[in-house]
């Protein structure tokens, strides 16, 4: 359905730095970057997540937004949590089974360091 998304951050540098380490687990990597820009993806210049350099109006979304990102395994959903609280983000939720969403739902919740929600998750026999 979608076919990438962006977030407005107020420093490019610290967060391509916790993006690096936090995608890095669930396959992703720098696909295309300039000054202003770097975008994520598994393909050379094909961005499916980027951030954009907007120091003056970043405009984090309220409580109720998150962004989940698809994860290969129960292992890279921890992989993922860890990186985060290493590289500046913070815990909104844990890593490891959340049956309040379903049965197999497996993910870990946490805050970047601009206040996005983020979550990296892997289903088996999970409804939403």
């Amino acid at each position: 359905m979608l076919h990438h998304l962006s977030f407005a951050v107020t420093d490019i540098v610290r967060s391509a730095a916790f993006y690096d380490a936090v995608l890095a687990p669930l396959g992703f990597g720098r696909v295309w970057e300039d000054e202003t820009f770097v975008g994520y993806g598994t393909e050379p210049g094909k961005d499916v997540f980027a951030l954009k350099l907007r120091p003056q109006n970043a405009a984090v979304p309220g409580d109720g937004f998150h962004v989940a990102f698809a994860a290969p395994s129960r292992d890279a959903v921890d992989a993922f949590y860890k990186a985060a609280l290493a590289h500046g983000g913070t815990d909104n939720g844990g890593s490891g089974l959340h049956p309040e969403y379903g049965p197999g739902y497996y993910a870990a919740f946490v805050i970047d360091p601009d206040g996005y929600r983020i979550e990296a998750v892997i289903t088996t026999n999970c409804v939403s």
